[in-house]
């Protein structure tokens, strides 16, 4: 059974930046796509950033673009570095893998069968 564990985050003051890293162990099948979402409290978990692990193309949410980036780190590790934060990008950030599914579905949490622990962000005005 494979897992996901998160590492980073924490707190930094608007404009600063933030890297965070999501190890893979243990056996994951068919690993597809692999994704960031965060979610704010009372707030529905959102979609951030997007990799497909074999062409490493990805995607990300609007709020995000030119800020963040995604990106794997070794060979089953994914990091997202975060620049210029803002405060309403504050939440529980958390790493997930899924196994091929249709490009309609890659923002929807649903769609994902392995997550991280979640890390908290947090940024200061």
């Amino acid at each position: 059974q494979g897992q996901l564990v998160q590492s980073g985050g924490g707190l930094v003051q608007a404009g600063g930046s933030l890297r965070l890293s999501c190890a893979a162990s243990g056996r994951f099948i068919n690993t597809y796509i692999m994704a960031w979402f965060r979610q704010a409290p009372g707030e529905e978990r959102e979609f951030v950033a997007a990799q497909l692990w074999a062409s490493g193309a990805g995607d990300y949410a609007d709020a995000v673009k030119g800020r963040f980036v995604i990106s794997r780190d070794g060979n089953k590790n994914l990091a997202l570095q975060m620049d210029n934060l803002r405060p309403e990008d504050t939440a529980i950030y958390y790493c997930a893998s899924a196994g091929i599914l249709p490009k309609s579905t890659m923002t929807s949490a649903r769609s994902y069968n392995y997550w991280g622990q979640g890390t908290q962000v947090t940024v200061a005005s």
